[in-house]
């Protein structure tokens, strides 16, 4: 597990097809988003979501992915980069316009149909802009306050992601000075969508932006003065942290001071209305160092991620029989192989547990913890902590043993992107309690998902033993994504993988290397030599003319050697087919190299996420394998992360896996998509079963 020197093949020199780009990829998959909001079969509400998902997406790729993009671009050999960069920020602007013509043109009219409305200021009644107007009064303007700019006044520091105004004046300041351009920072602390009083609202649900309301009022910042033109604008910054971890003495407070200055890095996208002067928009290209080709003009709110909270606000009018405005309520099934009274202990004896997330409940798995910290014969805890959130009910059991004094061990991630804070916060109240804290090993991340409690019994003899009971997951320690993301957990009493897992867990605090796992495969040690191996034998197996099938369920496949060996594989005969939620860079279909190669990505009601990987080099029953994994293909969770992938030997589990995690989707006909050589994708189809939806009636039923 060293982070120096992984047992890893070497990268791909001669491929056998060339790899689609990885950033055309994910801007494909966001393409694959917003044809959601563009379906009349999703409720209006989702349909707005969705755009706001894409939203995100984008804001998350120019932090980080177009941020690494554009440093490789600027390196004294990235003239193919600079090429690629190019092609990437067009297909980038043509994917936002489309975002704005979905919103604008579709979305918003369905909804006013609906007598579901957002009111600009031309669009609201007298009685109206008068209630707009004491809002404004009372509770945004004594926060505002506004920049005047000159020698003295320099252009303020602009956080990441914030909503800001740039207005342009007439006339003179109060000393009689012609500085002409000021800009009013808008608090974070106020919202961003206001509903108005149903008294005033005329039968409709009626909304106002806080743009629109600032907007309507900028005259009053400037007393004295004219507005002659004026902006909404938002800058996106490269958000990743530059930690150096074997620079450092201290992980934890590195992090800290950098989470301070996280949000003023190097600006990457500027965003401003379509309506900006262009003498505006050059202003600010100049201010944050960015070309023109950095400026996104944007037909609506410059941040379409916070109209979530319209969709927050909103009722579901359902009146008179119309189509509900949000997905029907789903309520998370208990597992019917897991009782639920009783000691989750006692079930694990007689063998694993599978849980599929979010048809199934994650509440067993806290259970499984508040069971453990009661329990007087549980003697320690260990678990993995990526992304839990602010508020978990598992973190608060995981401080409640060690004020009970059994020994917490928490293997704390403290660089899980947009994470960092709240893990920070929770690794300083779990050492207050006296829990044992370690940050895994430096140069990797923590990605495995992994719960191990030792509990004190009796043997058949009566003596006293020690024995291990543990959950995996594909997943995050995340009661809410849980109901939100496709994923399987497993519980598991197996004394082979409870011990592997023990194992990672004392090389994650000691550092020293210990036995080699019997069931588990390790990243970034083992996981990937393990997973090639696995793919050659099903092509030597198709070189033979046996049975030879790889069918893979993850997030992206962008690492070279595993896409290359995959291709290698497709060659030699065998039947490949990838479920691939995002980007996949493996180009499927081209003749005479991949023609064995099926790509389809699943977008649908859920957040697709669970990993499931099955092989198969004959027709005997021991000429298959299945593995779930906490990771995807791409270089960094096998090179660069601790993961890990465990096997599925029980034969109906194993079963059970395919039939729920892997058959339904290859027969997607409503939420799916096939990759073409070129790397653009096409729906399936429309009229036929939906995956998730038929898993939603199986777990309901």
């Amino acid at each position: 597990m060293s982070a120096v020197t992984p047992d890893v093949p070497s990268p791909v020199r001669n491929p056998i097809v060339p790899l689609l780009n990885r950033e055309q990829a994910m801007l494909e998959f966001n393409r694959r988003v917003l044809a959601q909001a563009q379906r009349e079969d999703v409720p209006l509400l989702e349909r707005l979501r969705y755009i706001c998902i894409v939203s995100s997406n984008m804001d998350e790729f120019f932090e980080v992915r177009f941020a690494d993009v554009l440093e490789a671009a600027q390196q004294p050999e990235g003239g193919p980069t600079r090429r690629a960069l190019a092609d990437v920020a067009a297909a980038a602007h043509r994917l936002i316009d489309d975002q704005y013509a979905a919103f604008n043109d579709s979305v918003m009219p369905a909804l006013k149909q609906r007598g579901v409305v957002v009111l600009n200021h031309a669009e609201r009644d007298e009685a109206q802009r008068r209630w707009v107007d004491q809002f404004f009064q009372r509770q945004v303007r004594p926060l505002l306050v506004p920049v005047g700019l000159d020698p003295a006044h320099p252009f303020p520091q602009v956080a990441n992601k914030s909503l800001n105004f740039i207005v342009e004046l007439g006339g003179t300041d109060a000393f009689g000075r012609e500085n002409r351009i000021a800009i009013v920072k808008v608090p974070r602390v106020l919202p961003r969508v206001i509903r108005l009083p149903a008294s005033l609202s005329h039968g409709q649900q009626a909304f106002v932006l806080l743009s629109s309301v600032i907007r309507a009022h900028l005259e009053e910042l400037f007393s004295g003065r004219t507005v002659e033109a004026f902006s909404q604008f938002r800058v996106t910054r490269d958000s990743d942290l530059d930690v150096d971890d074997e620079d450092i003495a201290n992980l934890r407070t590195a992090l800290r001071s950098g989470l301070a200055t996280r949000h003023f890095g190097q600006a990457i996208r500027l965003e401003v209305v379509n309506t900006c002067p262009e003498s505006l928009s050059n202003f600010l290209l100049s201010q944050f160092a960015l070309p023109e080709a950095a400026l996104y003009k944007v037909n609506g709110p410059v941040n379409l991620v916070r109209l979530n909270e319209l969709i927050d606000q909103a009722d579901d009018d359902v009146s008179g029989g119309l189509p509900s405005l949000r997905f029907a309520p789903h309520e998370p099934s208990w597992p019917a192989t897991l009782p639920r009274q009783g000691s989750i202990f006692e079930r694990l004896r007689e063998g694993d547990v599978m849980l599929h997330h979010p048809f199934e409940s994650f509440e067993p798995v806290v259970q499984l913890l508040r069971e453990a910290v009661s329990d007087p014969d549980v003697l320690a805890i260990k678990q993995t902590i990526y992304r839990t959130g602010s508020q978990s009910a598992l973190m608060d059991l995981l401080l409640e043993a060690a004020r009970r004094g059994k020994e917490v061990m928490a293997v704390v991630e403290l660089k899980a992107r947009f994470d960092e804070e709240a893990n920070i916060n929770w690794a300083e109240r779990l050492e207050a309690v006296g829990a044992q804290v370690v940050y895994g090993i430096v140069g990797l991340k923590t990605h495995a998902k992994l719960l191990l409690i030792t509990r004190r019994e009796r043997a058949g003899n009566g003596q006293p033993v020690l024995r291990r009971y543990a959950h995996l997951s594909t997943g995050n320690y995340n009661a809410k994504t849980a109901r939100l993301y496709t994923d399987v957990g497993w519980l598991t009493a197996d004394p082979e993988l409870t011990g592997d897992a023990d194992g990672v867990f004392q090389q994650l605090a000691s550092l020293t290397r210990g036995r080699a796992p019997r069931q588990l495969l390790l990243a970034p040690s083992t996981l990937q030599r393990q997973l090639i191996k696995l793919i050659g034998r099903v092509a030597q197996a198709a070189r033979e003319g046996a049975n030879a099938r790889i069918v893979a369920k993850f997030n992206s496949l962008t690492d070279e050697t595993l896409a290359e060996a995959l291709a290698e594989a497709a060659q030699a005969g065998a039947k490949i087919d990838l479920i691939v939620r995002g980007a996949c860079m493996l180009a499927p279909g081209v003749p005479g190299a991949t023609d064995n190669v099926r790509v389809r990505s699943i977008v649908g009601r859920f957040l697709e996420h669970t990993r499931v990987l099955y092989f198969r080099w004959g027709d005997g029953e021991d000429d298959e394998a299945l593995y779930l994994s906490s990771a995807d293909w791409m270089s960094r969770n096998m090179l660069r992360r601790i993961e890990l992938a465990w096997p599925v030997r029980d034969a109906a589990l194993r079963q059970r896996v395919i039939d729920e995690c892997l058959q339904p989707y290859l027969h997607d006909g409503r939420d799916a998509w096939r990759q073409q050589p070129d790397g653009r994708y096409e729906r399936v189809g429309t009229d036929g079963p939906s995956a998730q939806q038929a898993l939603l009636a199986l777990k309901s039923s």
